[in-house]
């Protein structure tokens, strides 16, 4: 990576792994300048899985952004819709790469995930989730 300020290289000097968020945390410092910064990595899903819709069997790229919006509009009666709706979210992705053994998934996949992970977290949510997004 890049320094943020002069361009420079920059070397790894403190790396964890953030379980909850599924991605890592670096501490980074330029060799040039010497600026230390803080990055985090995240895992992009876009460019690994394809999704195959039910009704057309036509593929996409998989979207992150999708997803959070489809759960966000479930847990709109909660105060704290957008702070519990990244949370699932970041779930649901763990959820989904673990029970990925090909690059493709189904819409009906990513659909039963969300179903049975809202389920656990608050039932109004995923009532409200499956009328919009029904199991066929």
């Amino acid at each position: 990576m890049n320094c943020l300020f002069c361009g420079g290289d920059t070397a790894v000097t403190n790396s964890r792994p953030q379980k909850r968020t599924n991605s890592v945390w670096r501490r980074r410092q330029c060799k040039d300048c010497s600026t230390i910064f803080t990055s985090s990595e995240a895992l992009d899903l876009s460019g690994s899985i394809v999704v195959l819709t039910d009704y057309s069997n036509a593929s996409q790229p998989f979207n992150r952004d999708k997803l959070f919006i489809s759960i966000y509009d479930s847990l709109k009666h909660r105060k704290t819709a957008t702070s519990d709706a990244t949370a699932l979210t970041d779930t649901i992705l763990r959820r989904v790469a673990s029970q990925t053994t090909s690059a493709t998934l189904t819409t009906a996949t990513i659909r039963t995930i969300c179903i049975q992970t809202l389920e656990k977290f608050d039932t109004a949510a995923s009532v409200q989730y499956q009328a919009f997004h029904p199991l066929h």
